[in-house]
């Protein structure tokens, strides 16, 4: 379970890497990054400590990461999916779909519901995964 949880939490590490520099192809935008001078950048180096803890004191480490990985996904639950499945005043939303706008959305925006795109999504996903697997390592 270890090395699962490694790799799932490496492939996470990536995939974030994505909110630093931005992931795009010539017809679509995965992700924007936002640079080095971001809180998306803090939260990158606090992860990175903790993958590095899990690595070298995985007793501790693994401890230390699923704290980290828990408070990330019950940020991301409070930036995204609250607004998901509760609702979402309308500037919110017109800021969400302003700042989403060209990234790739498995389901299209809307204007009456936050619908997260593609890399959020994803970017979900593999927290919730990393932090189980890292429980059970």
């Amino acid at each position: 379970m270890k090395i699962a949880a490694a790799v799932v939490n490496l492939v996470l590490w990536v995939w974030f890497f994505g909110c630093i520099v931005t992931y795009k192809t010539k017809k679509f935008v995965l992700v924007e990054g936002m640079g080095v001078k971001s809180v998306e950048f803090g939260a990158l180096l606090l992860f990175s400590t903790a993958l590095a803890l899990f690595f070298a004191a995985h007793a501790v480490g693994k401890w230390v990461l699923f704290a980290v990985l828990s408070l990330w996904f019950v940020v991301q639950f409070l930036c995204h999916w609250r607004y998901t499945i509760f609702g979402v005043c309308e500037e919110k939303l017109r800021g969400y779909n302003a700042c989403f706008q060209n990234t790739l959305h498995l389901i299209p925006a809307s204007k009456t519901r936050l619908v997260p795109d593609f890399y959020h999504i994803v970017l979900h996903v593999l927290i919730a995964a990393s932090a189980i697997l890292c429980a059970l390592s």
